[in-house]
């Protein structure tokens, strides 16, 4: 069961990893790469990791609900709706993503994997816990903030006006007053 539920979702990520570069909005896109996410998170809960599992999910749908609300408050055309090209140089991006895939396989296939040595620990969820965050909680909580301060500030710094000003507080203004020149009537 675990086998052919790794299998199905490795093939939606991968799925919806390509689609990624095939819509032609950027909402669309945003939602495509959290299905493949969100497989990914699947796979890892299919395989019994559970902690790694939700971190992935939890960030993966966090980050994409943020990047939908930017697109929203500051893209030109309305969140991201629009037709536009998702793939920039695709004939050297194509040959690159070919040839990283190639010797991606090519290493996995030929390199010789390390035996395992001593046993499995009790609680594996625990001693990665343990590894990653005993000695540098204080430091991990500390960088949230501020890299969360960091983003808050700079898009204040970034937008001196709202999206809605130029039709004023009320949005009853007859023209819109567009600081920039050349908006649109």
């Amino acid at each position: 069961m675990a086998i052919s539920a790794v299998v199905v979702l490795g093939l939606i990520s991968v799925a919806a990893g390509v689609t990624v570069f095939v819509v032609d909005s950027m909402a669309k896109a945003t939602f495509a790469l959290l299905v493949s996410f969100l497989a990914v998170a699947g796979t890892l809960l299919a395989l019994e990791l559970t902690y790694l599992a939700m971190v992935t999910a939890l960030m993966m749908t966090i980050e994409m609900a943020i990047m939908a609300v930017f697109m929203i408050m500051f893209m030109m055309n309305p969140a991201g709706l629009m037709p536009m090209t998702m793939v920039h140089n695709a004939r050297a991006s194509a040959v690159a993503s070919v040839l990283v895939f190639a010797v991606l396989v090519f290493g996995t296939w030929t390199i010789d994997w390390p035996a395992r040595e001593g046993t499995l620990p009790a609680d594996s969820t625990r001693q990665l816990g343990e590894a990653i965050m005993s000695s540098h909680m204080l430091v991990m909580l500390v960088i949230g903030i501020g890299l969360f301060a960091t983003i808050i500030s700079g898009t204040v710094l970034a937008t001196h006006r709202g999206r809605y000003d130029r039709f004023g507080s009320d949005l009853r203004a007859p023209n819109p007053k567009d600081p920039t020149g050349g908006g649109f009537r």
